[in-house]
């Protein structure tokens, strides 16, 4: 065992489960208050720490669980179910903590060797990097960046600017670069209609040093070629990177249909609109909530199918297939759009009394709608690249 590896008492992927639905109640009381905010509060990130949640997909040589991505995506839809923002958080920065293992071992090491719990915020758009003599300058502007005040470190895209002309984007030297709290500014602009309690601000970085080992090129995470020593040790960081970060921005969105599904149950049982009718014998409201549970239950199977099947390949040392891949990824950007359009109609049977604050129906909704406006949920997109390779064409993605 290597000298500097943390023992840590590693619970049972199902005990983890647990610990994240019995948050739930807790966290459906915190929503409105963490709207209001417009971050998740601080009680909410020192529960999740404690729970366990963050080490699911960190190394074991920091004290990490490195377990199946299929248990991380249980405890996200889990906490989504009490509120989306706190899924939606989650699972961004909890995916930072599988991406950090793919980079050289050196960044993980300038991380987490003094604190286990250090977060690492994002975003990945691109920046511009210019060489430096054992890095790089990098300077931007970045928006959406969810969680950051609760992090020390940030993940931020760049593209590396060495005075060639005519390149196009796909053969750029596009880099995620590492930097920690001191290179870069928050500038506090999160004022929107969904997703409110992310407290996704934007970041500023004027021409801040990254070194080599701190950036990783987004060509080694789409070819499986990463220079972590991890990849070679654990099957988990041998999965396709660009299939657990897509799922980690679509897959809160199933934890957010389902807790609406339960407010509707518990509020719908018991409603009578202004004209004395009860909602439970209301048609549209009860194949509303049978149409949204059958939903759920496709779409968290399908999730886990994916994943097992991803594992076989990743025990195996080998990549998906291309048609796979594309299959995995159309079924999982598609994710926010079926929960947005299962939810509507849910809002709409709630009625008048649904639209107040004092009731959670706008906030699930808004919520899920707004989850569908991230770029990694283009199904779109996805859709008509994997059409066109089903009939001959050669793939025109490479996030996959």
């Amino acid at each position: 065992m290597n000298k500097d590896t943390k023992i840590v008492t590693t619970p049972a992927p199902k005990e983890l489960v647990a610990r994240a639905r019995a948050m739930i109640p807790v966290l459906v009381e915190r929503a409105p208050r963490q709207q209001a905010a417009r971050r998740i509060l601080e009680e909410t990130m020192a529960d999740l720490k404690a729970a366990g949640f963050f080490r699911i997909l960190q190394p074991k040589r920091y004290g990490g669980y490195e377990m199946s991505p299929r248990t991380f995506f249980e405890v996200q839809m889990a906490l989504a179910e009490g509120d989306t923002s706190v899924g939606w958080v989650y699972g961004i920065l909890g995916v930072h903590n599988f991406h950090l293992a793919l980079f050289d071992d050196r960044a993980a090491d300038d991380v987490w060797r003094e604190n286990p719990d250090a977060l690492i915020a994002s975003p990945y758009s691109p920046g511009r990097a210019v060489p430096a003599d054992g890095g790089y300058l990098l300077t931007g502007h970045w928006k959406f960046s969810s969680g950051t005040e609760h992090c020390d470190w940030i993940f931020l895209g760049g593209v590396v600017d060495r005075g060639a002309t005519g390149d196009h984007f796909l053969n750029a030297d596009y880099r995620t670069f590492l930097l920690p709290r001191k290179d870069y500014e928050i500038v506090d602009t999160w004022k929107v209609v969904g997703l409110k309690g992310t407290g996704s601000q934007d970041v500023l970085v004027k021409g801040a040093f990254v070194p080599e080992h701190r950036t990783h090129a987004m060509k080694d995470a789409t070819e499986g070629t990463n220079p972590g020593s991890a990849v070679k040790t654990s099957a988990l960081y041998r999965y396709p990177y660009w299939q657990i970060f897509l799922r980690a921005v679509s897959t809160a969105a199933i934890g957010g249909l389902q807790g609406m599904v339960n407010a509707f149950i518990e509020y719908g049982s018991k409603r009578v609109s202004v004209t004395g009718a009860k909602t439970v014998f209301d048609p549209e409201a009860t194949l509303a909530l049978a149409e949204a549970r059958a939903g759920i239950d496709e779409m968290r199977a399908t999730l886990r199918r994916n994943f097992t099947r991803m594992a076989m390949y990743a025990e195996a040392g080998t990549k998906p297939s291309l048609d796979d891949r594309l299959l995995f990824k159309f079924q999982c950007t598609s994710v926010a759009k079926r929960c947005a359009t299962l939810a509507l109609p849910l809002f709409e049977a709630a009625g008048g009394s649904g639209i107040f604050d004092a009731q959670p129906f706008g906030r699930y909704y808004t919520d899920i709608v707004a989850m569908g406006n991230h770029v990694g949920n283009s199904f779109r997109t996805a859709g008509r690249n994997w059409g066109g390779v089903m009939m001959g064409l050669p793939s025109q993605d490479t996030l996959f």
